[in-house]
C-alpha cells in the first residue's frame, strides 16, 4: 500500500531586522541638501567671500554710505536682471536688453521736448514702445522658431541703429536736450530717480523699486499657476503644452516683462541725468544675463530663482564700488567680472551636484 504526501505550502520567512534596501527613488534628503538644491546657495556663498574680501581690501566700504552706493549701482543692474532671469527660467534671452533700456529714454526725451509736451507723455509712450519691442521678441521667436540668441540679436541691432540715427536727426547731436524745466519732470523724478535720508544715509528710491520687484517676482515664481508655466516652458516646451500650458502667451509676456524692466530703468536714467546718450547700453544686455546666470539661473532654461539674481546683481555692486574703494586701476573690472562668472557658475555646478548625491 503506498502512501502519498501532500507538498505543504512553502513559507518565507520574515525578513531579517535592519534597514530596509532603498533604490534611490524614495530617499530622504536631509534639510542641508534640500538647502543646497536652492539656484540662490551657491551665489550667496560667493556673496558673502567677495564681501569679506573687499571689507578687508578695501576699509572705506565699511561706511554705510559706501554700502548705500553699493545698494544703488547694484539696483539699476538688478530691477532689469530680475526679467531677464525670468526669460531665462523660461528658456530664452535677449540680447537687446541694453539698448532697450536708452531706446525707451531717447523716446520719452525727444517726444516730450520735440513736442513741447508734458513729460508724463514721453513717459508712457516710452512704456508703450518698450511693451511693443518686447512683443515683436516673443512673436517673432514663436512665430518663426528660430533660437532667441538671432532673433534678439537682430533687434538689437536694429535698436542702435535707430538710437543713433533718430537722435541725431531730430536734435542734430547724439544726446537729447536736458528736460529739467519741463511740466512734469519734479513728478517723474520722484517715482524714478529719488532719494531719501535714512540713518543720516541718502537712499536712492531705485533700491526700494528693486526689492519691491524682487519680492513680486519670488511670489510669482513659487505661489502662482503663471510660475509653473514659466518653468513648464523652461524645461521643455512641447511637454507643457501638451498638459496645456499656453507656451506662446507665456513666452510673449516674458519678453514684455523684460520691455517694462528696460523701460524702468531707462526712466531712471534720464530722470537722474536730464538727458540721454543714444550710443549708451551696448553691453550693459551682457550684465544683466551674467547676473542672472550668477544668480543660478540655466541658459537652457527650467532652472532659477528670483532671488538668486539680487545676490548676483548685488555681487556686481560690490566688485564695481569695491575696485574704486581699494583704489584699484578700474580697467580691471571686466577681467574680475569675467572670473567671478565663472566662479560662480562652477560654484552653481557643484552646489547642484552636491545637492542630488545620493
Amino acid at each position: 500500500m503506498s502512501m502519498t504526501r501532500q507538498a505543504e505550502p512553502a513559507v518565507t520567512p520574515p525578513p531579517a531586522s535592519g534597514p530596509k534596501a532603498n533604490d534611490g527613488r524614495t530617499t530622504r534628503r536631509t534639510p542641508a541638501r534640500r538647502l543646497l538644491a536652492r539656484p540662490e546657495v551657491g551665489v550667496f556663498l560667493g556673496v558673502v567671500v567677495v564681501l569679506v574680501f573687499f571689507l578687508i581690501a578695501a576699509p572705506p566700504m565699511r561706511d554705510s554710505g559706501s554700502m548705500a552706493n553699493i545698494l544703488y549701482q547694484s539696483s539699476t543692474i538688478g530691477i532689469m536682471a530680475l526679467p531677464v532671469a525670468l526669460l531665462m527660467i523660461g528658456g530664452e534671452v535677449d540680447l537687446s536688453a541694453g539698448v532697450a533700456v536708452v531706446t525707451s529714454a531717447l523716446t520719452a526725451s525727444m517726444l516730450a521736448y520735440q513736442l513741447s509736451m508734458n513729460v508724463w507723455v514721453g513717459v508712457i509712450a516710452a512704456l508703450a514702445v518698450s511693451l511693443a519691442v518686447g512683443m515683436f521678441n516673443g512673436w517673432f521667436l514663436m512665430k518663426t522658431g528660430l533660437p532667441s540668441f538671432l532673433v534678439t540679436l537682430g533687434t538689437f541691432l536694429i535698436l542702435q541703429g535707430i538710437n543713433l540715427a533718430v537722435t541725431k536727426t531730430v536734435t542734430g547731436n547724439v544726446a537729447t536736450d536736458d528736460i529739467s524745466d519741463m511740466d512734469g519732470f519734479a513728478q517723474a523724478k520722484a517715482l524714478f530717480a529719488s532719494s531719501f535720508e535714512l540713518g543720516g544715509v541718502q537712499v536712492k528710491i531705485t533700491i526700494v523699486w528693486w526689492l519691491v520687484f524682487a519680492a513680486l517676482a519670488a511670489w510669482v515664481l513659487l505661489r502662482t499657476k503663471y510660475g509653473n508655466w514659466i518653468f513648464a516652458v523652461g524645461g521643455n516646451k512641447e511637454s507643457a503644452r501638451a498638459v496645456g500650458v499656453p507656451v506662446t502667451f507665456t513666452k510673449i509676456s516674458l519678453y514684455m516683462l523684460v520691455g517694462f524692466g528696460a523701460w524702468f530703468v531707462g526712466m531712471h536714467q534720464l530722470f537722474s541725468f536730464n538727458t540721454v546718450q543714444s550710443g549708451e547700453g551696448v553691453g550693459q544686455e551682457l550684465i544683466y544675463i551674467a547676473a542672472a546666470v550668477i544668480g543660478g539661473c540655466l541658459m537652457t532654461g527650467g532652472y532659477g530663482s528670483a532671488i538668486g539674481p539680487v545676490f548676483g546683481a548685488f555681487m556686481f555692486g560690490m566688485v564695481q564700488q569695491g575696485i574704486v574703494y581699494a583704489g584699484w586701476n578700474p580697467d580691471w573690472f571686466k577681467a574680475f567680472l569675467g572670473v567671478m562668472l565663472l566662479g560662480a557658475v562652477l560654484i552653481n555646478l557643484w552646489v547642484q551636484r552636491t545637492a542630488t548625491r545620493r
